[in-house]
């Protein structure tokens, strides 16, 4: 692993341009042929891309659940559980209150009416997306929730049953995501598609964000360190679960100190020796990857919030006031990334490439709508028609003004 200067972190630090007008190209034509043909088109290119060899991609998830071991059952139920509690924490709340004499001002909280989760199946099945994007759906009260994968394996039906989901479809790609944007014969048309996927799915996902509602156009994972000390062993652990999963992906530790980072390049290279995983995992390290020396934790903080990582690891709680820009903060040295992948609570499909800039992870706020309730009286009518009728007449809007002066003089 390499060993940088700050100086000679920019590059690093500035992503690689995902190839995403070349993916935009790819699927703009299966887009359009989903939104004239539906499940025709969209059996057509399962068939192409993901060897679909049925007539329907509708799957049932009877008895999936039995097939699970023991321990994977009971790895599920404590992760969806603290899942969703955490996403109970998040659910905002309703409330109604007089602000001003004759103002009554509120809000109320609806779900969304359909959603579709996402659930990839390429290299590592991922029945952990499930949960993470089915549980906070439920909590928030949405009344269909579909998942879509183009090979969901056992594990992904299993614990789609256990969470009382029977609506799985097996589609991927461009043309899952376009089925659930516009809907088809049999796929029901989606407020919002949420969870993971390949530069294609991101891709479509950008292309269909004016017709459906999306959590973020993800790229490539990534996890950025900062630490002054540390045990090398968990920080190249650390490193490598996330360099494992594609090559794209990075691994960067912003350290004050030289001998650590030393000690955990030479410690990502004994570790890489026995992962199995290693073949993905070195590629990852070697392109992307890095330990990064700088003079101070303030510079530490400075470089991670203009990187906006999806996960932000910092050795104590007396750094999160400096944190502006993150995914999901990583608190102290036993809490691990992985935790959070899993089962500690928050959820783990979260803003890459920089969208950390602009929001945070995929929250229980991702399926509801907060929608603004005022009732007035007449006499609070009448005192703000002076700050009513001006504003409207100034923008040539004089029936607005009107709407305000037919019910206050």
């Amino acid at each position: 692993m390499r060993i940088l200067e700050s100086t000679q972190a920019a590059g690093l630090l500035a992503r690689r341009g995902a190839r995403m007008a070349e993916a935009e190209a790819v699927v703009r034509p299966i887009l359009d042929a989903v939104r004239t043909r539906g499940d025709a088109a969209v059996l057509e290119y399962s068939r192409k891309f993901d060897g679909f060899v049925g007539q329907a991609s509708g799957l049932s998830t009877a008895g999936a659940a039995a097939t699970l071991t023991p321990d994977f059952r009971h790895a599920v139920e404590t992760a969806a559980a603290n899942v969703r509690a955490y996403a109970e924490l998040q659910m905002p709340g309703e409330w109604s209150r007089e602000v001003r004499p004759g103002v009554k001002l509120g809000q109320i909280i609806r779900p969304l009416d359909t959603v579709a989760a996402y659930v990839p199946s390429g290299r590592y099945p991922l029945p952990s997306t499930v949960v993470m994007t089915v549980v906070p759906a439920q909590v928030a009260g949405v009344p269909n929730i579909c998942i879509a994968s183009p090979k969901p394996p056992r594990e992904v039906l299993g614990t789609a049953e256990m969470l009382g989901i029977s609506r799985v479809f097996q589609i991927g790609g461009a043309q899952a995501i376009a089925a659930f944007a516009f809907g088809t014969e049999t796929v029901p048309r989606a407020d919002r598609i949420v969870g993971p996927g390949n530069i294609y799915v991101a891709a479509a996902k950008k292309l269909l964000a004016g017709d459906v509602g999306i959590d973020f156009v993800a790229g490539p994972t990534e996890i950025l360190m900062v630490a002054e000390d540390g045990d090398p062993r968990h920080i190249a652990a650390d490193m490598l679960a996330q360099a494992e999963h594609d090559v794209d992906a990075s691994a960067i530790l912003l350290t004050t100190s030289r001998a650590l980072a030393e000690a955990v390049a030479a410690e990502v290279e004994r570790q890489l020796a026995v992962l199995p995983t290693a073949p993905v995992a070195r590629e990852a390290i070697e392109r992307n990857s890095a330990a990064v020396i700088v003079g101070s934790l303030e510079e530490a903080m400075e470089l991670a919030n203009r990187f906006a990582p999806e996960h932000l690891s910092i050795p104590d709680e007396s750094l999160l006031a400096r944190v502006k820009h993150a995914g999901s903060v990583f608190v102290g040295p036993f809490s691990p990334e992985a935790a959070g992948d899993y089962a500690s609570g928050p959820n783990h499909v979260l803003p890459t490439s920089g969208a950390a800039r602009i929001r945070g992870g995929l929250s229980v706020m991702d399926y509801v709508k907060i929608i603004s309730v005022q009732e007035l009286t007449s006499e609070a009518l009448r005192a703000l028609a002076p700050s009513i009728t001006p504003l409207a007449r100034a923008e040539g809007l004089e029936a607005h003004a009107r709407s305000v002066e037919v019910r206050t003089k």
